[in-house]
């Protein structure tokens, strides 16, 4: 059984996420502002948190930029709020998802359900394993080791940043727009994709590329989408 933290200082939403997530089959934690999340987190094994950004104490942006500096585990940020500028800037603190509030029950679900499966298959928890290797040039995938290095020189990356470079790396030459990789990675129909796409792209390139402004690896082709340069090792 998963286990997911839920954190919303909002009692009432996180008890209903908890009734919606429990008919899932999945163990549901609560916490109600950022620094009961990390102490929950600190004590427990959790394999995905839900976490609301307007929270007292501390809240769900300070949290998240804690969760990274030690886990890589899947975070869904919600937030009543809808701007883009909300959305991208969860992204760029490393949140693999964003939900709206007020949000659809099926949807959050379905959005759990993504991604608690992208992160067991990356192997994370050891129950996934294969025997795949991926390079191009001096950048490789050790995906038995779930490894990214470049130039052998290791590199971390979120579930998410791996699947979408690992997506690429096992179609290198082939240039896939953003509903493509979405849908291939997430598993869901593309909906609103460019932002959660272009920030996760932009992320991999600045962990991957000497220089992100002039990428050899991940090339952007204007007007259609990303590929993976096929380099000759």
């Amino acid at each position: 059984m998963y286990n997911i933290l839920v954190c919303d200082d909002d009692k009432e939403i996180a008890s209903a996420i908890e009734i919606y997530l429990s008919k899932e089959g999945y163990n549901i934690l609560k916490a109600y502002d950022g620094k009961q999340c990390l102490e929950i987190l600190e004590k427990n094994t959790i394999h995905l948190i839900i976490l609301d950004i307007m929270m007292p104490k501390m809240d769900g942006t300070e949290a998240l930029r804690k969760i990274r500096e030690e886990k890589s585990l899947p975070v869904i940020m919600l937030s009543a709020k809808s701007e883009d500028e909300d959305k991208i800037s969860g992204l760029n603190l490393g949140a693999d998802d964003y939900v709206t509030k007020p949000f659809n029950p099926l949807e959050l679900i379905a959005r759990v359900n993504s991604s608690i499966r992208r992160y067991t298959k990356l192997g994370m928890m050891g129950e996934e394993k294969n025997e795949n290797i991926y390079q191009t040039g001096g950048l490789l995938i050790d995906d038995t080791l779930k490894k990214v290095t470049v130039d052998e020189q290791e590199i971390k990356l979120t579930p998410t940043e791996y699947n979408i470079l690992k997506f690429l790396m096992q179609n290198k030459g082939k240039v896939y727009s953003i509903a493509q990789i979405y849908e291939n990675v997430w598993e869901e129909e593309a909906y609103g994709a460019e932002n959660i796409i272009a920030v996760h792209i932009r992320h991999i390139r600045e962990k991957i590329e000497i220089n992100p402004k002039e990428p050899k690896y991940l090339k952007v082709i204007w007007g259609i989408g990303y590929k993976i340069e096929q380099i000759q090792t």
